[in-house]
Order: C-alpha cells, then sequence, then structure tokens
C-alpha cells in the first residue's frame, strides 16, 4: 500500500491541498505521511502549516532553557562580622561562667582553688609560739592563770614595761636605758625595754650585758593559758641560736617552773661557752624567764652577763627576784 492511500477521494482536505493553499511545503520538498492518530506535521486548519526546523530550532532537539541568574553571594567581609560576633558571644558567655564559677569557690570555703592539695585545710596563722606551743587543755570554769600572791612592796627604781605587763629592779651605772630594738630569730620577739651596757667592741661589732624585756603573743586568740614549759623552752634555745656565736655549748643551772612576783613563770638559766674571732669573752652567764600575765601575750624577760664582767652575775638572780606586775 503507498504513503498515499489514506487520502479519500473527493475530501475537500489533503495534505497536499492544504500545502498548496497555505503555500507552505516542507523543507526537503517531501510531503508528510500521516501519523498513526491521524495527524500530519505541519498541516493545520484554517491557519500556516510550520514545518519542523522553519522556526530556527533543529529538528528533534528540545529548545535550550535560558539559565536562571545566580542569587547574589553576600558580600564576604559581612559574612566575616557575623561570624566574629558569633565567636565573640560565645567566647564571652563562657567567661562570664567562669568567673562565676570562680566566685562560688572563693566565697564559699577556705580551701584555695585549684590547689593540687584537696585534703589541706585553711594555713595555720597562728603566732609562731602558739603553733609551737599549744595552749594546755582546761576545764571551761578553771581560772585562766593563778592570781598573783601578795608581794613585798617593790623598793628603788624600776623599769616598768606596760606591754609586757611587768616591772623589775633598774640599776645604776655602768647599765644605761636600753634604746635599741633587737628582734632576731624566728620567734622574732621583740625586746625594745630594758638596760644594757658595751662590755667590749671586736670584728663583730659591739658585745654587751643586757636586762631585755617584751612581749610575745603565745595563745590562741582570746585564749589566756600558756604552756610555760614549751615557751620556755623554745625562747631559751632561739636565743642561744640567734645572740652567740655558733657553735657554742650549754651548761644548765635552773630549767624549771616557778613563780615570780606571784605569777606563773617558767625560768631557765644557763652558761654558754663559745670562741669568736676577735672577742676576748668565751663564755657568760644568761638567763630567760616566761612569765603568764593573764593576757594572750606572754611577758619575756632575757639577762645576760659576759664573762669578762662577772662581778655583775648576782645581777641573773637578783632581777628576776625583783619581777612584779605593771
Amino acid at each position: 500500500m503507498s504513503d498515499q492511500s489514506w487520502q479519500r477521494p473527493g475530501d475537500p482536505w489533503s495534505p497536499g491541498a492544504e500545502a498548496a493553499r497555505s503555500g507552505s511545503t516542507p523543507p526537503d520538498g517531501t510531503v508528510p505521511t500521516a501519523a498513526p492518530d491521524g495527524t500530519v506535521p505541519g498541516a493545520v486548519r484554517g491557519g500556516t502549516a510550520r514545518w519542523p526546523g522553519q522556526d530556527g530550532t533543529a529538528l528533534g532537539v528540545p529548545p535550550e532553557k535560558i539559565a536562571e541568574p545566580e542569587a547574589p553571594r553576600p558580600d564576604r567581609a559581612a559574612r566575616q562580622r557575623r561570624q566574629l560576633l558569633i565567636f565573640g558571644g560565645v567566647a564571652g558567655g563562657i567567661l562570664v561562667a567562669g568567673l562565676t564559677v570562680l566566685l562560688i569557690v572563693m566565697l564559699g570555703g577556705d580551701r584555695v582553688p585549684f590547689s593540687d592539695d584537696e585534703g589541706a585545710g585553711p594555713a595555720d596563722l597562728r603566732p609562731p609560739l602558739a603553733q609551737a606551743c599549744p595552749a594546755p587543755t582546761v576545764s571551761p570554769d578553771a581560772a585562766p592563770t593563778q592570781a598573783p600572791s601578795a608581794q613585798p612592796p617593790a623598793s628603788g627604781e624600776r623599769t616598768v614595761d606596760e606591754e609586757a605587763g611587768i616591772s623589775y629592779r633598774k640599776y645604776g651605772a655602768p647599765w644605761q636605758t636600753w634604746t635599741d630594738v633587737w628582734r632576731a630569730g624566728t620567734l622574732q620577739v621583740p625586746y625594745r625595754v630594758g638596760q644594757h651596757f658595751v662590755t667590749e667592741v671586736y670584728d663583730g661589732g659591739e658585745y654587751h650585758a643586757s636586762i631585755l624585756s617584751a612581749a610575745v603573743p603565745a595563745a590562741d586568740n582570746d585564749a589566756f593559758s600558756l604552756d610555760l614549759e614549751c615557751v620556755g623552752r623554745q625562747v631559751a634555745s632561739d636565743v642561744r641560736a640567734e645572740y652567740y656565736p655558733q657553735p657554742n655549748t650549754m651548761e644548765a643551772i635552773r630549767d624549771e617552773v616557778t613563780t615570780l612576783g606571784g605569777l606563773p613563770a617558767w625560768v631557765s638559766e644557763f652558761r654558754l661557752q663559745f670562741q669568736s674571732p676577735g672577742l676576748t669573752a668565751t663564755e657568760e652567764l644568761s638567763a630567760v624567764a616566761v612569765i603568764d600575765v593573764g593576757r594572750p601575750t606572754a611577758a619575756i624577760l632575757y639577762v645576760s652577763i659576759p664573762g669578762t664582767h662577772k662581778q655583775f652575775d648576782y645581777v641573773v638572780r637578783d632581777v628576776l627576784d625583783s619581777v612584779r606586775p605593771a
């Protein structure tokens, strides 16, 4: 069957006639063949036929789509500013949280923050003597110290140490009023009241005979009870280590609990032997008394007589016996 068999005689419309009427013929001069549905490419009723390829497009190739313009990218500097704002906000929040935690730790306890020693307690702020010699345990209703017993009235001139709470005999020449402050040793006892005289001058400076007193914290806070023996031994050891040539040897003469001026006291009396280049004295008679005056501070009385002036050895016992409450 030929490709024209679909044309019926007398049909007022045919591809050839339509093409003739429209003045349009296929580009290659051929007559199109009807599709199975009865339509013919390029054939229209009441209009001009358009053949594939006549409108500028390739036969069988869809027209290219025009790409849509890309959305404008955000400015790089603006993007960086936003990132910095975000990072800054996060860092600020972390800093505030850290400071808050630190304040809570510091204000909520005595432990040092971030300390390696997790179990350490608060620092011991007690005076050195109070740390070395804790107050003895006494019952709550016990009197902190014994009341001073009646003493014969003091006579003659007196050296009065109001801070220490004691007074004692004052001697004439060659003794002079002490105007300096000795504060040596680990206990830092401030000897600032008393008498002295220079016995010799040597390469190490001046050597003295002395009668000096001081007040030293020896109890916790407002406690009044003192461990007199412990405090006395600590002070005597401090004197020996700081005020005499090293090494030295000690001959103990007296080391006991007693009373001075009716007050509880510990007395250490001893003689030291030593050698120092240029120093004539090779020994010294000394005494240290720790007196409980009913205060958190203990009264200290230190007496020293170099071996070059043994005529003044009597002063050691005499001044101790002259002590009275101030």
